[in-house]
């Protein structure tokens, strides 16, 4: 992408920012074109360091600036709307967690967050603009507090108090980090969709370990009992990553049995692939492409089969329906706050408005329900 870029707009000065840039900017600064690296605390300073001529010019000042993660405390909030109805919160960033595969520690830095306070005068802000949905997000967003002294759950109930909004959606929460308390709001909450999306990531006790992961597979079988004792319609999304290192045929048969077990709605399947610098590059046992692909194509048939038997629980139900902007033919979508996704004729007054409807049919080629007439 940054040499698309440079090739198309070869006048352009071309900054690079972001985790690429924090983990390896020496690499990107070998691309001919690129004018200046930034690493991930540095990227709201754009606007200054164009104001800095030299910084771009061949001969110029260093084209690095680039702190190490460990210094990185700076939290900088902001609240998004994309091309969708909803609105995305960023609530927390950074993450405490050395998970031995993983390097977003080393490439976003500490566990930080804004406070209570200014998140929610933010959200409020998106209201007035006409948010009816707005999702938490963070790159571990259960660890809420470390900067503030404050808690995930109070910053939960702070913003259910706000009127206006239809829904807010917890994007996703470390299954460790979900306590009960979290849960048991929730499904008595005015506005928190009943919505999970929990990284399991491996289903054998023995690659969690291996992983490093803060729970074993008794603990979120646990957490997904709670959801769906006190939600049974709660739609619930798991992270899962196959081929890891160590992760032998007899593990991943331990995966695969541990998710077919569970009552998920659907699954979000990655292939493991290898980070300079993660404790996973010690583990001798290595797993082959192909192998990792097969595993792969395993979990995603269970994961259709998975969301088609959830989505054909929910026929006949009546659900609210917040419809999006994109039109597709004659048909437009949005989401149940179980989020269930729902096809209609394209109605123009009902984008970005709570509909109450009855779900009707499966329709297999939009991978949606429609609405029962």
């Amino acid at each position: 992408m940054i040499r698309r870029v440079i090739n198309r707009y070869p006048e352009a000065l071309v900054v690079v920012t972001g985790c690429y840039a924090q983990l390896k900017p020496e690499e990107i600064l070998q691309i001919k074109g690129v004018g200046l690296v930034l690493g991930t605390n540095r990227k709201m300073d754009i606007a200054n360091y164009l104001q800095q001529p030299d910084y771009f010019s061949e001969n110029g000042k260093n084209k690095i600036f680039v702190s190490p993660s460990s210094d990185i405390h700076t939290f900088v909030p902001s609240c998004s709307k994309g091309d969708r109805t909803r609105h995305f919160l960023k609530v927390q960033d950074g993450c405490d967690y050395y998970c031995s595969y993983c390097t977003v520690p080393l490439a976003r830095g500490r566990s930080r967050n804004g406070s209570i306070a200014g998140l929610v005068a933010m959200a409020e802000q998106a209201v007035a603009e006409g948010a009816k949905e707005i999702v938490l997000t963070g790159v571990n967003v259960g660890d809420f507090g470390k900067t503030t002294g404050e808690s995930f759950f109070d910053l939960l109930k702070a913003l259910d108090r706000i009127q206006e909004i239809e829904r807010f959606r917890i994007s996703s929460i470390e299954p460790n980090l979900l306590t009960d308390e979290i849960v048991e709001f929730v499904a008595q909450s005015r506005h928190f969709a009943p919505h999970f999306h929990l990284p399991l990531q491996a289903g054998s006790d023995v690659v969690l370990r291996l992983m490093k992961r803060k729970y074993d597979t008794a603990l979120f079988a646990s957490k997904i009992s709670r959801i769906k004792q006190l939600m049974p319609d709660a739609f619930i999304g798991v992270d899962v990553i196959v081929g890891v290192r160590g992760e032998t045929d007899e593990y991943f048969e331990e995966t695969r049995r541990f998710l077919e077990a569970l009552p998920l709605s659907q699954l979000h399947v990655f292939s493991y692939s290898e980070r300079p610098g993660t404790q996973a590059l010690k583990i001798d046992y290595k797993v082959n492409p192909e192998t990792k692909q097969m595993r792969s194509q395993q979990l995603l048939i269970m994961s259709e089969e998975k969301r088609k038997a959830f989505y054909h629980s929910q026929q006949g139900k009546e659900k609210t329906v917040l419809f999006e902007h994109t039109r597709k033919g004659n048909k437009m979508h949005g989401f149940t706050e179980n989020y269930i996704r729902v096809e209609a004729g394209y109605t123009p007054e009902w984008i970005n408005r709570p509909m109450i409807v009855k779900l009707g049919t499966f329709n297999l080629e939009q991978s949606a329900l429609l609405i029962q007439e």
